[in-house]
């Protein structure tokens, strides 16, 4: 664990000398905290909530399943918000694909890297420590965007039922425990990019393909094809669980040290 620690700390004090990188983690979880307040604002009004499901051009099957004892106003608010939501588990997805893309590629670069891999740290120490280090400023800057939205949704007084939506167990799930699995998968595809090529912006233009998939969710999701609920969460938890253990497996048995020391240009 020392060794993991010293790894976080090194890789903290260099990525984050990157204004790029910094901008991302702060910017980032401002923006999905204040973007979605600011819509669910423009629909508080009387009027918007008096309005009948035809006028707000909802999904007839929405109300057998979101909608459940709500008018059209406060089933226009759970439809937007079922969208931002989303928000909130995409952020830990793509932060760390920021983060770690500069993790070795960065390091390759500033000749930093060389003496890392030559200590006697192991490889699993060394992924985890390169992991962790994209992943735990991925998690908190979303735990702290999702708590900054929860105090605003109570400062606009959205009807309780809206309230009940937002911190229902579904979402709970979903950016409590997918969002960091998601983290942890999507900082060890960055990490295995960022090893074999030489370019951090190159290594971060293909490491973030891992969230074409999710906005291929966020489409279907928005279009009512699919619709999320503890269940699905529940599977996706456990699914994307076992992969990132895989990745993290078989991270210590790609990932060629030596490779990295005498090949790299």
């Amino acid at each position: 664990m020392k060794h993991i620690r010293t790894i976080i700390n090194k890789e903290w004090s260099e990525v984050f000398k990157n204004k790029m990188v910094l901008s991302v983690v702060l910017m980032l979880p401002i923006l999905f905290a204040i973007l979605p307040l600011v819509m669910l604002g423009a629909t508080s009004s009387t009027s918007m909530l008096d309005i009948s499901p035809e006028e707000a051009g909802l999904p007839p099957e929405l109300f057998s399943t979101l909608c459940k004892d709500m008018n059209a106003g406060e089933c226009t608010q759970v439809y937007m918000l079922s969208q931002f939501m989303l928000f909130f588990i995409m952020m830990p997805l793509i932060i760390p694909t920021t983060i770690a893309a500069y993790s070795i590629v960065g390091e390759k670069t500033t000749r930093s890297l060389e003496p890392l891999l030559a200590t006697p740290i192991t490889t699993s120490e060394l992924l985890a420590g390169k992991c962790f280090s994209a992943v735990i400023p991925a998690v908190a800057a979303t735990f702290v965007s999702f708590l900054i939205f929860s105090i605003g949704i109570l400062i606009l007084g959205v009807s309780s039922k809206v309230h009940a939506y937002v911190v229902s167990p579904t979402w709970l799930v979903g950016i409590l425990l997918l969002g960091p699995v998601l983290s942890i998968i999507s900082a060890m595809f960055a990490i295995f990019v960022s090893s074999r090529v030489n370019d951090p912006r190159v290594a971060e233009q293909i490491a973030s393909v891992m969230i074409v998939p999710f906005m291929g969710v966020f489409l279907l999701s928005s279009f009512g094809v699919i619709t999320l609920n503890l269940r699905s969460m529940i599977i996706a938890v456990i699914i994307c669980a076992i992969v990132a253990g895989v990745l993290l497996y078989l991270g210590t048995m790609i990932f060629d040290r030596e490779n990295i020391l005498t090949k790299w240009k």
